[in-house]
């Protein structure tokens, strides 16, 4: 006879849910849990500068730089990160003489709609052949098409189009990039951290395109990495920042993602988990094996800020914070939990 088996953690880590400010799940990531979305992150070929990945170059829908392969790669990916140049300085080059990331942008969404357009402009081609034999589903898909054809002829993301969930969900198999939600990563220097006028031009057109906007400074982080945990601190109280830009990277990229973090937790280890907002205690389960999904009979559950207050699973016990769910439950954000199953 089968027995109930209950299971732990896998990983020695003790990490804090994606919207709590203290310590993020960029440290859950680096240690391999699974993501559950990609982030392609576009830079810009703006700067003359050491190291660094490449670039996305004007024409690059017609083969110039890393062109369709780069593309291609995009395509794969569920959201995309502009990491944009605002700042000023005359020791760093910008190729094309001055810094506007306007401009910049604007390089990088023309390629990005050139290449939608044609993948559009094809798919239209055949629901237009298909409408013309009188096929009530390819006239309402033509003239859908239609619409996004011209707007995005203006240069215009598909992201900010107003699509119904049907729309939107009919066109996932042209898997169009500016239909992708995004992130505009604000490069800034150490004086432009609280803001400056080039990332209020950002701001506001991140606004029309219904996407977000996170400061960064780069000089600033990549300093941060080379610390430890002590003198990371010391470091960013000197700087008057509670959290490195890449924690706020990370939990917005979460936001758009649509993922939350929840936790394995055993005597020795704890491990976080990564699964879409809305998921179910099985299909949490099935994030760690799909056998945990196909036999789940309940989930024991402690909310994370009860697991702390409470020093772990015995004290969460005791103060009556411990809690069975069943197949219905959904999971919470930062949400520490036993599976129980049966296969």
């Amino acid at each position: 006879m089968k027995r109930e088996r209950r299971l732990n953690g896998h990983q020695v880590r003790h990490c804090r849910p994606a919207q709590r400010r203290q310590i993020h799940p960029v440290q859950c990531l680096d240690q391999g849990a699974d993501r559950g979305g990609e982030l392609s992150v576009l830079h810009h070929r703006s700067e003359r500068r050491r190291g660094g990945g490449a670039g996305l170059v004007a024409g690059a829908s017609q083969g110039e730089g890393l062109g369709n392969k780069f593309l291609a790669h995009i395509r794969e990916t569920d959201a995309t990160a502009h990491v944009v140049r605002c700042f000023v300085d005359d020791d760093i080059i910008h190729v094309a003489g001055g810094v506007d990331p306007l401009r910049d942008i604007e390089v990088i969404n023309t390629e990005l709609a050139l290449a939608d357009l044609e993948s559009v402009t094809k798919a239209l081609d055949r629901a237009a052949k298909l409408a013309r034999a009188g096929d009530k589903a390819a006239i309402a898909r033509q003239g859908m098409l239609q619409r996004v054809q011209a707007h995005l002829n203006k240069g215009d993301a598909v992201r900010s189009l107003d699509l119904d969930a049907e729309e939107r969900l009919s066109l996932r198999e042209l898997h169009l990039i500016t239909a992708k939600p995004a992130l505009f990563i604000a490069n800034v220097d150490e004086k432009g951290l609280a803001g400056n006028e080039l990332v209020e031009r950002v701001k506001g057109f991140a606004a029309k395109e219904k996407a977000e906007v996170v400061i960064v400074c780069a000089a600033i982080e990549a300093e941060i990495a080379q610390l430890d945990d002590a003198d990371k601190a010391v470091f960013l109280a000197d700087l008057g920042l509670e959290e490195p830009g890449l924690n706020r990277v990370i939990r917005t990229a979460y936001k758009l993602l649509g993922l939350q973090t929840y936790f394995t937790a055993g005597v020795q280890e704890v491990r976080a988990w990564t699964v879409k907002v809305g998921a179910t205690g099985p299909q949490a389960a099935g994030v760690i094996h799909t056998d945990f999904e196909r036999g789940f009979i309940r989930a024991e559950v402690i909310a994370y800020d009860d697991y702390i207050q409470y020093k772990g699973e015995a004290g969460a016990k005791e103060a009556g914070r411990w809690r069975l769910e069943g197949k219905e439950y959904i999971v919470q954000e930062g949400d520490v939990m036993h599976f129980r199953f049966n296969v």
